[in-house]
């Protein structure tokens, strides 16, 4: 019987559940992509308002910032990644989605206002986020292909992993308006003067990583667990 199953898998023509798997896994990539490219400009408007010219100091925590979410996402990877195959896909994929929003959420209210403060909470919860996007990674890759049938599985997989690329450009987009938009409203600001709503753009810019994944989490939950 298993089999069978899987032979009807791999033989079954193209339906709508292959193409909302790829929206459903794929915004799990772009999420991810969005997560971890919008850290560099957000890092360059946090040396604007807290750094000035220390440019070796900078240098040391913006390094930090980008490695200390990929550490937790090697660190997601192995430990998610393995419970998904212990516990089931869904189950875990529905908690990756989770940790994933509510560490977005979280790097944007990083608590305090003052440099050390803000920075050690936005390291804690990158950190979280990593984990979260290290799970979430391998589990969208995994259940794409045990959707997919066998005759287009590998432009399936090439499909979902394209919102990477997406992911990446709608990062720098949002990016671009949001200082765009708080320039124009900004009253005081000068090539030497960082005003006090620079410190709402780039909170505002992270948490934004949080909805294309919440939109998602229903349809998530929905999907079946996978036959194989």
């Amino acid at each position: 019987m298993p089999l069978k199953v899987l032979f009807a898998l791999d033989t079954a023509r193209t339906q709508f559940y292959h193409f909302k798997a790829i929206f459903i896994a794929g915004m799990g990539l772009f999420t991810d992509a969005y997560d971890l490219f919008c850290i560099p400009p957000v890092m360059a408007l946090l040396k604007h308002i807290y750094y000035g010219d220390e440019h070796h100091n900078y240098t040391v925590v913006a390094s930090t910032m980008v490695g200390i979410a990929l550490l937790g996402a090697v660190i997601g990877n192995l430990v998610l990644g393995r419970q998904g195959d212990i516990r089931g896909r869904r189950s875990i994929y529905g908690f990756t989605l989770t940790l994933m929003v509510l560490s977005s959420m979280g790097c944007g209210f990083s608590v305090c206002r003052t440099k050390n403060c803000v920075l050690f909470s936005l390291g804690f919860f990158r950190f979280l986020l990593g984990i979260g996007i290290g799970g979430d990674y391998p589990l969208s890759a995994t259940i794409m292909s045990e959707f997919a049938n066998k005759r287009i599985r590998g432009a399936l997989m090439a499909a979902m992993f394209s919102m990477q690329g997406w992911g990446i450009l709608f990062s720098s987009t949002v990016t671009i308006i949001v200082c765009k938009c708080f320039e124009a409203a900004s009253k005081d600001l000068t090539k030497h003067h960082a005003p006090e709503d620079a410190d709402i753009a780039w909170r505002l810019i992270l948490m934004l990583g949080a909805i294309p994944a919440a939109l998602t989490y229903y349809w998530r939950m929905m999907m079946p667990e996978t036959a194989r």
